[in-house]
Parts: structure tokens; C-alpha cells; sequence
């Protein structure tokens, strides 16, 4: 079964002192584009998380973030004592006036007044961490497996209308030969020239070989079975339908090319509108 490249995943987890968030989401994309957004204590994790994502994702503009709220009743984000008393002292040589309470204002609003304490990572909160990871990744697994299922119902809709297009034109046929015989037939008859019937029909059956589309019906034909063969697999295979469709566009259009009849060429151009759509969702193949 085929797989989308859209999908949305999340997950939480609540620890003694703070709450893990997990979102991912994804987008087409010809590669992998990745976006991690984590907290900078977490940074020396990001390499192997990287590669667990692309692992399991493998292709589509991907973001992922890991958000923490503390929920513990202290914090590590303290006020810097000895700096706020080395302002309010400059300050009160400035504006010897001012009260000590508009000073402390002041002093607060200057840069360095509060220091964070760099926490350390927890290994145990991190296999905790891993567990919501994995968890928001199958979560977004499996979005991008429901969207799948849907392309393919979309894919085996159009391609069955492009087979039933080619099956109408190829019944066009024999009423397109008779039209293309008669306008030779009447243009010579136009000319008031003798001709020699035998040699005509030479030339008819030359004429109406290089017009001939059984060799395109047959190749549209195997195109159209593999395209269907390759959404049953079990690989990823977006790039592969996308050149699969480039081969199936080329024998419509050679096709269109040698119809030479009006009700032809009107499903031809049918057929071109349902290539346009399975090309528009195969890129959001994987």
C-alpha cells in the first residue's frame, strides 16, 4: 500500500516536573527536509534523533519540535543578585533623586539581570522522552498510511477512466480509416486525374501505417498495468510513479498526435486531463 507524504503526529507525557509535547507534521517534498526544534539542553541528542526520524519518514518536508513545560513548583531561571545591586548603585549616581523602588524598576529592565541555570539531561527522563518520540511517530505513520489509502483510491479511479478513454478511441477506428480514405478518394477526384487503384491502395495502407496507434495502445496499455502493479508495493515508489506517468503522458500524446479525427482527439485531450490529476498526487507520494 502506498503511503501520502502529509501527516500530523503528537504526543505528551507529564513527569514529576514537567510536561513533554511531541509534534511532527509533514509535507511533500523530492527529499527529506528536516526541521528540529528541541530545548538547548537536549541539543546533544539531536544528531541520533535526526537520524530516528528519517528513518522512519524517509522523504517530505518534515517538522518536528519537542516542547517542556515545567510544572514544578521552582525554577531555573533565577534573578542575579550581584548584578541588579551594581545597577541600582550606578543608577543612584545618575538620578540621585529617584527612590530606591523606581531604581529597582529600572535596574530589572537592564540585560543580565536573570541567569538561567543550564539543566542537565536527565537519562531517564530522555528514555521516557523516546517513548512519546516513537509514539507521535507512529502516530504520523499511520496519518500518512489513511491518506495513502485514499490516493489510491484516486489513482485506480483515473486510471480505469484513461483505460476506458483509450478503449473509445480505439473504437473510433475503423469510422477515422474510412474518413481518411474518403478525403484522399475525393481530393484525387478533385485533381481530375486518372489513377491506378492498386497503387492507391499502396499508398492508402502506407498512409494509415503511420497513423496506426495499436503500438501506443499497447504500451499505454502496460504502462497503465504497471502503474497499478507499482501502488500495490511494498516500498516506497513515489519518484517511480512519477516516471511512470511521464511514459504513459508520452503515449497519449503520440496518440493525439496520429489521431487525425475530431472524436478522437476530444478523448485524447480526456485522457490528458486524467494524466494531469494522478501526476498532481503523485507528488504527495512517498
Amino acid at each position: 500500500m502506498i503511503q501520502s507524504m502529509t501527516g500530523f503526529g503528537k504526543a505528551t507525557l507529564q513527569l514529576p516536573t514537567k510536561k513533554i509535547t511531541v509534534e511532527v507534521k509533514s509535507l511533500n517534498s523530492k527529499g527529506l527536509d528536516l526541521s528540529v526544534r528541541m530545548p538547548s539542553s537536549y541539543r546533544e541528542m539531536e544528531l541520533g534523533l535526526r537520524n530516528q526520524i528519517a528513518l522512519k519518514l524517509e522523504r517530505g518536508k518534515v517538522d518536528f519540535s519537542i516542547f517542556i513545560e515545567s510544572t514544578a513548583e521552582q525554577t531555573s531561571t533565577k534573578v542575579n543578585v550581584p548584578i541588579v545591586k551594581a545597577y541600582i548603585s550606578q543608577l543612584r549616581e545618575v538620578y540621585p533623586a529617584a527612590d530606591e523602588t523606581e531604581l529597582m524598576k529600572m535596574a530589572v529592565r537592564m540585560p543580565d539581570t536573570l541567569k538561567t541555570e543550564r539543566e542537565e539531561i536527565d537519562e531517564n527522563d530522555w528514555v521516557e522522552i523516546q517513548k512519546v518520540i516513537v509514539e507521535a511517530l507512529d502516530y504520523i505513520g499511520d496519518f500518512r498510511k489513511d491518506e495513502g489509502a485514499s490516493l489510491e483510491k484516486e489513482f485506480q479511479l483515473r486510471i480505469s477512466n484513461i483505460r476506458q478513454y483509450m478503449n473509445d478511441a480505439l473504437a473510433l477506428d475503423p469510422e477515422r480509416v474510412q474518413a481518411i480514405k474518403y478525403r484522399l478518394q475525393t481530393a484525387i477526384a478533385e485533381l481530375k486525374v486518372n489513377v491506378d487503384e492498386n497503387r492507391f491502395e499502396q499508398e492508402l495502407i502506407y498512409y494509415l501505417e503511420k497513423l496506426d496507434i495499436t503500438e501506443e495502445k499497447v504500451r499505454l496499455t502496460n504502462h497503465l498495468d504497471y502503474f497499478l502493479e507499482t501502488i500495490n508495493g511494498t516500498e516506497a515508489n513515489g519518484r517511480k510513479l512519477g516516471f511512470i506517468t511521464q511514459e504513459m503522458g508520452r503515449e497519449i500524446n503520440t496518440m493525439g498526435s496520429k489521431s487525425n479525427h475530431a472524436q478522437m482527439q476530444k478523448l485524447v485531450v480526456m485522457m490528458k486531463d486524467e494524466l494531469e490529476k494522478i501526476k498532481e498526487q503523485v507528488l504527495n507520494v512517498l
